[in-house]
């Protein structure tokens, strides 16, 4: 009839796949929702049925009646930082193979941010969250907290927070910075930096205080230093604070920080950044400074990124395993969902060693900047 919408418009419902099945609708809705116990045979022609006629689901009914909307709610801190892009692609392919969606949300690390954004997750009714929390302090996870309380399960992802027994999936990042640290030493350094972390009240710490201030840093910063302190005291090498910066999180504050060392009547002759942001801020300084790694200073950094292996020299770096951080974080959530209530699990996922031509021997180290050089060529 004229001003009418055709029917073929429309996706087939539950009951007309249920019929070219020949099964009842209760069975079909229980094999399109993916919930329930359905015998193989009824499954196969339900899903038989629902190709032949191209049936839709309806996500907003199915959650209705299930109480499942398949989406998780994914939280990090920059959506545009190398790592956290590799992280989201393992969420997202978990995901994928389980017919699940990510919401994903990015903070800034600002913990209001991050706390607006839990809210609008609970709102659309996720499933579950993965979070990677700009949370310091148990006082500061009343929205983590609020989740929990509404049975939506959460893992934390890159970092634990402090006073939450939650799921999480992290690296070795204590390991993983004592091991680098430790090739510096092996290559004779001993002036080493450890370059970011959040800005301290003093400007000059003395060890104890760097130290307690860093149980207030995020989780794995905190852990990060830990390392770079255990490889300095193994080494018998004192920990001097004007070499670990602590500055804000961006790449123009690392530059002033590193400059600031660099300038020193004892520059440090090697660096650890901690961060991709901390290592181009770190390089930026460094030929600011008229010198180049590693014939003047060796540097190792955190998260690897295709960038660092071709620029020149490329840089040793230590590479975490973002694909498979993902991947494992989604999996915990699936299993919560599913019922799973055990104990919180810390994985552990190990971080690679990935070693270049950006750490030299010290003794190699060029004692002038490269324009130090007398007209006559004689230093």
């Amino acid at each position: 009839m004229p001003g009418q919408r055709s029917r073929s418009v429309s996706s087939p419902t539950v009951a007309e796949v249920a019929a070219e099945a020949g099964v009842g609708k209760a069975t079909a809705a229980r094999t399109l929702g993916n919930y329930g116990a359905v015998s193989p045979a009824a499954r196969a022609r339900v899903l038989a049925a629902a190709e032949k006629l191209g049936y839709r689901p309806n996500s907003l009914a199915r959650s209705m009646t299930t109480g499942i909307t398949q989406t998780i709610g994914v939280i990090v801190a920059d959506v545009g930082n190398p790592f956290f892009a590799g992280v989201m692609r393992g969420i997202a392919d978990a995901c994928e193979a389980t017919d699940y969606t990510a919401i994903v949300m990015s903070t800034d690390e600002k913990l209001a941010t991050e706390q607006a954004a839990v809210g609008v997750l609970i709102d659309k009714q996720v499933d579950a969250l993965i979070i990677a929390s700009a949370a310091l302090r148990p006082n500061e996870t009343a929205h983590i907290l609020e989740a929990m309380s509404r049975r939506i399960p959460v893992v934390l992802i890159d970092r634990k927070v402090r006073g939450l027994d939650l799921d999480a999936v992290v690296i070795n990042n204590r390991e993983s910075a004592r091991d680098a640290v430790r090739q510096f030493i092996e290559w004779g350094h001993r002036r080493i930096a450890f370059v970011w972390g959040p800005a301290l009240p003093d400007a000059l710490p003395d060890r104890r205080r760097l130290l307690a201030s860093a149980e207030n840093w995020l989780w794995s910063e905190t852990e990060r230093l830990r390392g770079y302190v255990d490889a300095l005291d193994e080494a018998g090498i004192p920990l001097d604070p004007a070499l670990v910066s602590t500055c804000a999180h961006n790449e123009e504050a690392t530059v002033g920080a590193v400059g600031d060392m660099l300038a020193m009547p004892d520059p440090p002759t090697a660096v650890l950044t901690t961060e991709t942001d901390a290592m181009v801020g770190a390089l930026r300084a460094i030929r600011a400074a008229g010198l180049r790694h590693p014939r003047d200073i060796s540097v190792i950094g955190f998260d690897d990124s295709s960038w660092a292996s071709v620029i020149e020299p490329p840089l040793t770096m230590i590479a975490q395993p973002m694909l498979e951080l993902g991947r494992a974080a989604a999996q915990h959530a699936f299993a919560r969902i599913a019922g799973d209530d055990g104990d919180a699990v810390i994985e552990t996922i190990p971080s690679t060693f990935v070693s270049r031509a950006s750490v030299a021997p010290l003794k190699s180290v060029a004692p002038l900047k490269e324009d130090a050089v007398s007209a006559d060529g004689a230093r």
